[in-house]
């Protein structure tokens, strides 16, 4: 079964995640920040996908990104989710290593559409 890694510093989104998450057949892991995140990710190096927010505490999703891209050598697929929308913002998360960039709110189909795209699902 494929391991998905939800970090957000909403619980609701971390909760709608899950079951979308679940609903395709992954098992999920939480963090609501960076910093967790990267302890949890290290703890658990197989992990297929990330659905990853932008603004968090302590350690934000885009650092929390140069670091998995930095420290890694499975490269897991990395969805940044968040409510950011201008070109600036999506062109430092892609070139900062994320597959896929979506806004909230996002929808079961987004999810899957996008995991499909990267051929994690």
């Amino acid at each position: 079964m494929k391991l998905a890694l939800l970090v957000d510093d909403s619980r609701a989104v971390r909760i709608a995640g899950r079951r979308i998450f679940e609903s395709l057949g992954f098992n999920t892991l939480e963090a609501g920040d960076g910093a967790k995140a990267l302890e949890v990710y290290r703890e658990h190096p197989e992990v297929d996908a990330v659905l990853l927010d932008w603004n968090m505490p302590n350690v934000n999703g885009l650092e929390f990104l140069q670091a998995l891209r930095r420290e890694t050598t499975h490269q897991p697929v990395v969805v940044m989710c968040t409510t950011e929308n201008d070109i600036p913002h999506i062109t430092q998360a892609l070139a900062a290593g994320a597959n896929e960039y979506v806004m909230k709110p996002f929808t079961e189909e987004i999810i899957r559409g996008k995991l499909q795209e990267t051929g994690v699902i």
